[in-house]
């Protein structure tokens, strides 16, 4: 079952996505077009031409596992930034179809691990 949480990394595939690709097809993208290794349990998020559906594949433990969704009317916003890697809010505000340019967050504080110290992340 897919939970999103912030333990897990979510990387977006840039490019619009035949979407009867099935689930070899789109672990081959991730491990020739990414360079990421599939069964790594890190979530890849690929969107159709159309943007009315959206895949994500995932290695579960023993196997892959691959959700869909599918709009019955409008489209899924295609996030501006270049950056593969999203948050698992922005994919959380992705599925529910909430403009992501629109957002915007409260300062907090975040910190982030480095050569295996705990270093404060300046905003």
């Amino acid at each position: 079952m897919l939970a999103l949480s912030n333990s897990c990394r979510y990387f977006l595939y840039r490019s619009p996505t035949d979407m009867r690709y099935g689930i070899y097809s789109l672990a081959g993208l991730v491990r020739n077009e990414l360079g990421f290794d599939p069964s790594s349990g890190d979530v890849f998020v690929f969107l159709g031409k159309r943007l009315n559906q959206i895949r994500l594949l995932q290695w579960d433990r023993d196997g892959f596992a691959m959700y869909v969704k599918k709009l019955e009317q409008g489209t899924f916003e295609w996030p501006k930034s270049e950056n593969i890697a999203i948050t698992s809010q922005q994919l959380t505000l992705l599925l529910q179809g909430v403009m992501l340019d629109s957002v915007r967050l409260r300062k907090r504080y975040q910190h982030t691990k480095q050569d295996g110290k705990f270093v404060k992340k300046v905003p």
